[in-house]
């Protein structure tokens, strides 16, 4: 091969980037460009037995000279100006995304002989090829660089794992009785919406005190519309019954208005103005309406005693925390708004140790608002090197001023104290499951004669109700616990499949699992590991006996599957916990002491894959119900149909009513009112 000098090499470079006279100029304001790829195999002059370093010494052959040689290459390609780059291995997976506001030079230093870190230098040997996108600015640089980790999940990269969305409450602006709902998702329908809250949970329990407070209704509208007297929730006293006129459009409009007063921070005037109300009510003797404005503030206390820490000089911010501990990280999110505390949650991305705590939080921000709108302020326990950087892309995001900074005194420092203390004690409790999961999983290793401690466990259990609404379910478990966002169901589909034929079930299950796995996708992608877990299960495990077992066996060996373990659950007698049997293929059957945590752990993954089943189910059940109605009850024609919605409004209602109140129903006798009830809340198998 042709060897050029050693002053001339890439690693021997020691002008500045930018300098070299085979590229032409690059322009630091030129529009995006198409990704460009540059391998080592691409370039004849990087096809060397020896690679130079920048002092003239040859580095000895292997995978770090040649990961090296490849990155050099790049360099030769490489704008001067803002960018994004990722480094590929040999297969074209993403390694590493990075950013830059000079890639060449950013490159260059990757390219440098020594003085990496060992994470690094097992990335550049990883490495075969760069690929880059040129930016206009580095503030569209931190963006797309964001959206790019959450895309590919690199693995040198800090993950963001846990991405649900968070939800928030919305007043609807699009009805002339504006209702108060739950949302999670695109903010695309006409409202007022405040959030976001850290659980869903917690908007459920203030949507709850909201309405005892404000008595919006927070019914559907089709509800609403069909109603021709009021409802529970007008008994109870929780909304003032719009529907049928029992407040009139002027009042409810001030209920509106009062509950998103109180949403928007500011509720020391609507307490204020509610206990004037109450009192003028009381000197004007109307015991009733003040019994109900009590009642009202009552309420509105419930829900600020409920949040907990509430600043007094802080109207909105969300305080970041991160605390490192036994090579974990745990980043702890307060989320304030007006004025009020509307949740925690903590979060655990995936970084090696390497990684220091203003590393991870840098790279956990960009990613945490690629999605979210970021408030005015955002509040930090560790100085981060790109803060400024970060404010400048989120203030572009949002379309106003956002602030980024790490208190240092005051109350600001107070929340930063408080989110850390939630953080050591979360990662405490993370270390602690894990150490838990770590010997339950070597546990699972001695008692069924596993090859080695199983990284990915599958449960398959199906549902149905005389088979009706099949439904099949696979959940996921792993060193880390529960891995939700690998849960999948199955609608059975199978034609001619005999109605309870739990086998077939489990069969067109298991075939449809499989077969996506053994088959290529259609481009000849390679089929991507989520945060490095394990596309193949270590262990599958079934609710069933010998049978289910055989049945499993069968289908394993049809598809050629070998090396993945089985493990059947059957239920011991009258279904007790702790008495069941294990089956595994070509084993005497096994029963476990009824406290073996081994034995509990087996049990923890099959109620976890029956729970999941069982409301996959209910929700298809349900759906089907609400498009046939009524018809598909024995013995309810037309005007005992009639009769149940005229008495009820929808079939929601009929659906929650209990046998005593359909009973009530003109035309529904004792028997009719028990198979009605019974239709609904049939237990599924």
């Amino acid at each position: 091969m042709n060897q050029e000098p050693p002053a001339k090499r890439p690693g021997a470079l020691k002008s500045q980037p930018g300098s070299n006279p085979d590229l032409p100029p690059q322009d630091p304001n030129s529009p995006d460009v198409d990704p460009l790829t540059v391998s080592a195999e691409e370039d004849d002059e990087s096809r060397l037995p020896e690679i130079v370093d920048a002092g003239g010494e040859a580095v000895p052959e292997g995978p770090l000279a040649v990961g090296r040689a490849a990155i050099e290459v790049a360099v030769r390609h490489a704008p001067t100006s803002p960018g994004v780059y990722r480094m590929l291995n040999a297969a074209n997976d993403v390694l590493y995304v990075g950013k830059a506001k000079n890639v060449r030079k950013r490159l260059t230093s990757y390219a440098r002989p020594t003085g990496q870190a060992m994470r690094i230098e097992r990335m550049i040997a990883a490495t075969a090829a760069v690929e880059i996108v040129s930016t206009t600015t580095e503030t569209e640089a931190l963006l797309l660089e964001a959206n790019l980790i959450k895309q590919l999940r690199p693995r040198f990269n800090v993950q963001l794992r846990d991405d649900k969305s968070f939800p928030y409450i919305l007043i609807t602006g699009d009805h002339w009785a504006p209702q108060i709902l739950k949302h999670r998702g695109a903010q695309t329908r006409p409202g007022r919406y405040f959030g976001p809250f850290a659980s869903a949970g917690a908007v459920g329990r203030t949507i709850t005190a909201l309405q005892r407070a404000f008595l919006v209704r927070s019914c559907t509208d089709s509800f609403f519309e069909s109603r021709t007297r009021p409802c529970l929730l007008y008994q109870i006293r929780r909304c003032s019954g719009p529907c049928t006129g029992e407040i009139d459009f002027p009042g409810y409009t001030e209920l509106v208005r009062e509950a998103t007063e109180f949403l928007s921070g500011r509720s020391r005037v609507v307490k204020e103005q509610l206990a004037g109300e109450m009192e003028k009510a009381s000197v004007e003797l109307e015991f009733e309406s003040a019994a109900l404005y009590r009642d009202r503030l009552a309420a509105l206390s419930a829900i600020q005693s409920q949040q907990g820490i509430n600043p007094r000089t802080v109207e909105e911010a969300d305080v970041f925390a991160i605390h490192q501990e036994g090579g974990y990280s745990c980043v702890e999110v307060f989320f304030f708004r007006t004025g009020q505390n509307w949740g925690n949650r903590a979060y655990f991305p995936r970084a090696e140790k390497s990684f220091t705590p203003e590393e991870v939080l840098s790279s956990f921000l960009a990613q945490f608002y690629d999605d979210k709108p970021p408030p005015k302020l955002i509040l930090l326990s560790h100085d981060i090197e790109e803060c400024e950087l970060l404010a400048s892309a989120l203030s572009i995001k949002a379309g106003f001023k956002v602030e980024v900074n790490t208190p240092r005194r005051g109350e600001k420092k107070e929340l930063i104290a408080h989110a850390l203390t939630n953080a050591r004690e979360a990662l405490g409790r993370k270390l602690a499951d894990t150490a838990t999961q770590t010997r339950l999983l070597q546990g699972l290793v001695t008692t069924l004669g596993l090859p080695q401690a199983p990284k990915r466990i599958e449960v398959y259990d199906n549902s149905h109700i005389q088979g009706s609404n099949a439904v099949g379910a696979m959940i996921v478990a792993g060193p880390d616990g529960f891995i939700k966002n690998q849960y999948r169901k199955f609608n059975i589909k199978s034609e001619g499949l005999t109605p309870g034929d739990d086998y077939a079930m489990m069969r067109e299950v298991l075939q449809r699992r499989f077969k996506r796995l053994l088959t290529p996708p259609a481009d000849g992608a390679k089929p991507k590991d989520d945060d490095s877990f394990p596309q193949w299960p270590d262990l599958v495990i079934i609710d069933g006996g010998r049978g289910q077992l055989n049945a499993v066996r069968e289908i394993f060996a049809s598809l050629g599957l070998t090396q993945v373990s089985l493990l059947a659950v059957a239920k011991g007698p009258d279904r007790d916990a702790g008495r069941e049997t294990l089956f595994m293929p070509d084993r005497e059957p096994l029963k476990l002491e009824p406290r073996d945590p081994v034995l509990y752990f087996i049990q923890r993954l099959r109620d976890e894959a029956h729970r999941f089943v069982i409301g996959s189910h209910r929700k298809l059940r349900k759906k089907d119900i609400r498009e046939a109605g009524l018809q598909e009850i024995p013995g309810i024609g037309p005007s005992r149909k009639r009769a149940l919605l005229h008495h009820f409004g929808t079939l929601k209602e009929i659906e929650r009513a209990s046998i005593a109140d359909l009973g009530k129903v003109p035309g529904v006798s004792a028997e009719s009112a028990r198979k009605i009830f019974e239709f609904f809340h049939a237990q599924p198998g």
